[in-house]
């Protein structure tokens, strides 16, 4: 049996489990409301929808006013408990995980006399990484993401850049889930590879320049 981290290790997994929730809550809504509640396009709302169909996990009817309306057959009721199970063990791991990577991080960075540092990427190893910020000493001054909306997350300022880090700052840890390898070589750029952590889960090394 595969575990709940290989089971549950792709984003569509995600995007169907939560399509099938907006499915049973209600399922008269239009493809463009759930893209909207999703945070996806609206053309993989309906390529979604149609693989769901074709699976026999999604049925729909014609509504009125030339709309459908989508069931979950019970195939789908089925398979919606199976994804929120693997989701929930995921979750759980990742969580288990993250914590212990994090707190390796953290005491690497205090043992080095580290006491100021920047977090790159907002993502759920980030909110993770705080809390062992907090638990170790270490003051998180600001979290780096180019593609963030808010001027705040869990508690620390924003900004997009590390150059735009207002304060002085001792070292950098990756937490960026999407593009890690991208932001942990920009990291190094700007403050060097000594000065650049990353939970191991992440697998992220500097890189080894080979001689001509």
């Amino acid at each position: 049996m595969a575990s709940p981290m290989t089971s549950f290790k792709t984003e569509k997994d995600l995007v169907v489990l939560s399509l099938l929730e907006q499915v049973e809550r209600d399922g008269a809504k239009s493809q463009r409301h759930m893209a909207s509640e999703l945070g996806i396009a609206v053309g993989l709302v309906n390529a979604y929808l149609k693989r769901c169909v074709k699976k026999g996990l999604v049925k729909v009817n014609e509504a009125p006013a030339r709309r459908y309306a989508y069931y979950l057959t019970p195939q789908g009721f089925a398979e919606k408990s199976r994804l929120t199970l693997d989701y929930l063990s995921y979750s759980f791991s990742f969580f288990r995980d993250a914590r212990a990577d994090c707190a390796d991080v953290f005491a690497v960075a205090t043992a080095r006399g580290y006491k100021r540092v920047a977090i790159a990427g907002m993502s759920d190893l980030a909110e993770i990484a705080r809390i062992c910020a907090l638990d170790s000493g270490v003051d998180i001054v600001a979290v780096v993401d180019d593609n963030a909306g808010a001027a705040t997350f869990v508690g620390v300022p924003v900004v997009a850049s590390f150059a735009a880090i207002g304060e002085p700052f001792d070292a950098v840890v990756v937490t960026d889930l999407r593009k890690a390898r991208e932001v942990f070589d920009a990291a190094v750029a700007h403050i060097g590879a000594d000065r650049v952590l990353a939970p191991k889960m992440l697998g992220l090394r500097p890189r080894v320049e080979l001689a001509e």
